[in-house]
């Protein structure tokens, strides 16, 4: 299907979703109001997705929804048989694999479908058919993936979207339609998700500038399977992200609102064990579970932990490795004890396999997929300022995602430490790309001062940065690039001489571009992310060089 057509499509189904919306609708149960949304786009109401691509399998995903009673969360609805179909043309003329799989409520009706026998380094088109029930015969929209180089290749570059915090209440996924347009033209060989895919929290309690843009379903805090299956179905129904999942792989790896704010291996900032919350460990695997389900990826099942961390290489040009900086974490703790040798992000069974990863690896390049800042950061209040001082410490505190020091790699030195004397060691260039902090930056990577790579970080596709921050806590409206944002960059830059880039007021995504002697990274930026289908532009490229640093 072209992409004008999936878009289209799409747009009919999220324009339904956001009309039949009202306040009196407010306290109408999540899955009745959600049955009034979803007239439009059955049985493959949230179209098709790939992920995890090796040189000869790829991931392909669905979700089928067999009636109007059986939407996300909802436990119900019969078996239903599908096939699917993958081929080297949108005409499915040259079919390369075919098989059958069933959508089970057991399974929120979610298909995951593991293709292999593949070309490497090539386009593949794939779509899904039903073959029994209300709805036999329908098809899904086509979907374009790409499987990864061979492993003996030498690719001469690759380039991959950078991605993370989409909160569907702050504003549109105008990002993701950009995403998608790059995809569908062959610019991307990749998406690389780094967390914050969806966000727990009730609805109102954090919003953009101007409020809540689209109120998300349910209303309240999600906790249970239930909560955590509908919140996703609800993100997924916006035309644009399904786009970019038809247009391209994602490899993907969560942070901390997949389950809740600032989560470590035992809790969150974001849970009480109470009735109401439940208990840590259910809440938690209620919502990896609800992940596996809905994101197009492998279920690692060697560990007890069914473990999400993984490592895709790219011919001998990249080695990306995906951690996990959630499942193992101790809790933050004060400043006192940042540098505790005892205390961890990575966990033990996961440092030994990046560590052998790391060693092992032969690529150009070691990329890491980090969900979390890695460089560290310096804050100092500015005296006399009090917008300026309001939003260094909003950034200090990370009260409502911008996770800084503590929650991020700072308040793990040692791990840290560990980490970057690895890395220090290797014969591969490193090159680490991150989210979460709702803000733009480029870092130089330091050990024994010297510098040994290079950290990009992707702003949110819409959670509040900055400028939303001030407008909300303060009450006035700050517009991008105020003057109180423009101080609190250059503080940040001139106690950080390892930041070459910063920008706190700017949504949208990244598009890394690597060669053998460097990498590229574009800024891409959304104008607004309160209007939809807003327009976006590459308002930012730097280029980083091993032994030469930031070159632009």
């Amino acid at each position: 299907m072209a992409y004008s057509a999936l878009i289209t499509a799409g747009t009919a189904v999220a324009s339904t979703a956001v009309a039949q919306q009202s306040p009196s609708e407010q306290s109408i149960a999540p899955l009745d109001l959600y049955n009034q949304a979803s007239r439009a786009g059955l049985p493959f109401l949230h179209s098709v997705a790939s992920g995890d691509p090796l040189p000869d399998s790829v991931i392909l995903w669905t979700r089928v929804t067999p009636d109007r009673d059986s939407l996300p969360g909802s436990g119900l609805g019969p078996d239903v048989t599908v096939r699917w179909d993958i081929a080297t043309d949108t005409g499915f003329g040259d079919i390369v694999g075919t098989g059958t799989a069933v959508a089970t409520a057991e399974h929120d009706h979610t298909v995951h479908i593991d293709v292999t026998g593949l070309a490497p380094d090539s386009i593949y088109y794939y779509r899904f058919i039903v073959l029994d029930g209300e709805h036999r015969g329908a098809t899904s929209p086509i979907g374009r993936t790409k499987t990864a180089p061979a492993y003996d290749s030498s690719p001469d570059s690759i380039t991959f979207a950078t991605a993370s915090c989409a909160n569907w209440e702050c504003g549109y996924f105008s990002a993701y339609r950009d995403m998608a347009q790059r995809g569908y033209a062959g610019e991307l060989d990749l998406v690389v998700f780094l967390g914050d895919y969806i966000y727990e929290y009730a609805t109102g309690e954090y919003a953009g500038k101007s409020g809540i843009s689209r109120p998300h379903h349910p209303q309240w805090e999600i906790t249970t399977l239930e909560d955590y299956r509908i919140r996703y179905g609800t993100y997924r129904t916006d035309p644009f992200l399904q786009a970019a999942h038809a247009s391209t792989p994602w490899v993907v790896t969560w942070d901390d609102h997949e389950t809740a704010n600032n989560s470590y291996a035992t809790g969150a900032e974001n849970h009480t064990d109470n009735p109401a919350e439940g208990i840590w460990g259910t809440r938690r695997d209620n919502a990896q579970r609800a992940y596996f389900e809905w994101l197009p990826v492998r279920v690692t099942m060697d560990s007890p932990e069914k473990h999400i961390y993984r490592s895709f290489q790219y011919g001998d040009l990249m080695e990306l490795t995906m951690m996990d900086l959630r499942s193992y974490r101790d809790a933050e703790t004060d400043a006192a004890n940042f540098a505790n040798p005892e205390r961890t992000m990575l966990g033990s069974e996961q440092f030994r396999w990046l560590k052998n990863v790391l060693e092992t690896s032969s690529a150009e390049w070691n990329v890491l997929g980090n969900s979390v800042m890695l460089s560290p950061m310096k804050i100092f209040t500015i005296e006399g300022n009090r917008e300026a001082n309001a939003a260094l410490n909003f950034v200090d505190q990370r009260t409502t995602g911008m996770a800084v020091n503590s929650d991020q790699w700072d308040g793990y030195a040692a791990d840290r430490d560990r980490l970057l004397e690895l890395l220090s060691k290797t014969t591969s260039k490193t090159f680490v790309v991150t989210g979460d902090i709702h803000s733009e930056w480029a870092n130089s990577v330091i050990w024994d001062d010297k510098e040994i790579g290079a950290e990009m970080v992707c702003t949110s596709i819409s959670a509040p940065n900055v400028d939303e921050i001030l407008t909300t806590y303060l009450g006035s409206y700050h517009p991008e690039n105020n003057s109180t944002s423009l101080l609190v960059e250059d503080t940040i830059t001139g106690a950080n001489p390892w930041v070459k880039h910063l920008d706190f007021d700017a949504h949208g995504y990244c598009i890394a571009r690597l060669t053998r002697d460097q990498v590229v990274m574009d800024y891409v930026r959304v104008a607004d992310v309160e209007t939809n289908n807003a327009a976006t532009n590459i308002a930012v490229s730097k280029t980083w060089r091993p032994g030469e640093g930031f070159v632009q």
